[in-house]
């Protein structure tokens, strides 16, 4: 059975309500305040939690208390902010703080996500995005306390309910701005597929800070998955409204017979934001185009890959491409212009979906081979063996690459395959 979790949010979503949901759900605020010493930024603010009542029901409310109050900005659920922050920093900010594997995965899948967000709003690159009300000191706090919760937690997948569009106006940074403000429809915009409507209350339900975890790491939208109930949870929001101001976090268990995912710490699937870089080569000989590969994947690469191309007066050339993450975007760009004859590169910057996937270590008649296993919505989707395992033992053992890699998938399937 997976272990899943969904966010019902009848008045909307703040970083500070996921935080509240998951400490009632369980985890622990001291565990959180630990972690998050990691960042470095501990001096600037103090954590607590206490059982609040919104309309007669009992809920979690996780206060950010700054300790520096000289720079007040806008945020809805009633914090205060000490001083904005650019992408970079914050992301070697959570990079440096040797957190969980997938908790630095996921904050800084969050983080992207808003940079995206907030620079296709303002016409900048998202390196350049100076984060008012989503980059202070209780937004970081925010979302990596709302990852280290849900990795505490096991989950391994989240989905989330329609979100209210809420309504009026708000004062921010850049002025006063129509609710849902210009991020909060930007994300919903780049992820796509998620229901809105609106509960008529006039004030701002979701905030960037929110809806950025929630596009960043829910599976789906919508109607809850088939699950059984074990337990729910509550995070309570600051102001009153004619509902109770509550984000209902339920946690359970998948009721369908799809094959499991046996490693409760596989990453939640979600959209990861990427650098592409493109350059067209017709002066280099190959032997330089295979060294600035190799040069390119030591840099960081994710891919590279060139294409035949006809070029003007028509020459014959290729397409050089290059997929990193932005921040190795700098690096494989500098090799580019070290290693070839080019005198320009095109940069753009996409989503692409990831799949959870994991290595398990199968053994062969012949030896040890690793195999990448890939899961969809907690499917089996994919079982490949690693080429250069295979490639090893096939010049080993003098046999060919094809009988290796049969044999690693025979073997996944006798030991690990069959649960």
């Amino acid at each position: 059975m997976n272990k899943l979790a969904y966010l019902e949010c009848p008045t909307g979503i703040a970083g500070d309500m996921c935080l509240g949901a998951l400490v009632d759900a369980g985890v622990p605020i001291d565990y959180i305040v630990e972690k998050l010493s990691s960042l470095g930024i501990a001096h600037e603010y103090e954590l607590r939690a206490e059982q609040v009542k919104h309309n007669g029901q009992q809920a979690t409310k996780v206060h950010v208390e700054l300790l520096d109050h000289h720079h007040h900005h806008h945020h809805h659920e009633g914090h205060a902010h000490v001083h904005g922050r650019y992408l970079p920093e914050i992301e070697q900010m959570i990079s440096s703080a040797k957190l969980p594997a997938r908790v630095e995965g996921m904050s800084l899948a969050v983080f992207r996500k808003l940079a995206d967000a907030e620079g296709a709003v303002h016409g900048i690159s998202p390196e350049k995005v100076h984060f008012h009300e989503v980059g202070a000191t209780d937004a970081i706090v925010d979302i990596v306390g709302t990852c280290l919760g849900l990795d505490w937690l096991g989950i391994e997948q989240l989905y989330c309910s329609a979100m209210p569009t809420g309504g009026g106006t708000v004062k921010a940074a850049h002025g006063v701005m129509p609710v849902p403000v210009p991020a909060v429809l930007k994300l919903w915009e780049i992820r796509g597929g998620v229901p809105v409507y609106s509960n008529g209350i006039e004030k701002e339900l979701c905030t960037p800070t929110g809806v950025a975890i929630a596009t960043t790491l829910a599976t789906a939208f919508g109607s809850p998955p088939p699950m059984t109930i074990q337990r729910v949870a509550k995070g309570a929001g600051t102001i009153q409204l004619p509902i109770p101001n509550i984000l209902r976090l339920w946690l359970g268990e998948s009721t369908n017979d799809q094959l499991p995912i046996p490693n409760s710490q596989l990453p939640i699937p979600n959209l990861e934001t990427i650098s592409v870089l493109e350059t067209q080569i017709d002066d280099l000989s190959p032997q330089a185009i295979a060294y600035t590969f190799d040069a390119l994947f030591n840099a960081g690469a994710l891919d590279v890959f060139s294409q035949p191309i006809v070029m003007k007066k028509s020459r014959a050339g290729i397409l050089l491409t290059v997929i990193c993450y932005p921040e190795k975007l700098a690096k494989c760009e500098a090799v580019l212009f070290q290693e070839t004859t080019t005198l320009g590169i095109r940069r753009s910057t996409q989503q692409r979906t990831i799949l959870p996937r994991e290595i398990h270590q199968v053994q062969t008649p012949l030896g040890e081979v690793r195999v990448k296993v890939a899961y969809h919505q907690g499917s089996l989707t994919n079982v490949q063996p690693e080429y250069e395992d295979c490639a090893a033992l096939a010049k080993q053992h003098q046999k060919s690459w094809r009988e290796i890699h049969r044999l690693a998938l025979q073997s996944w399937y006798k030991q690990i395959g069959n649960w």
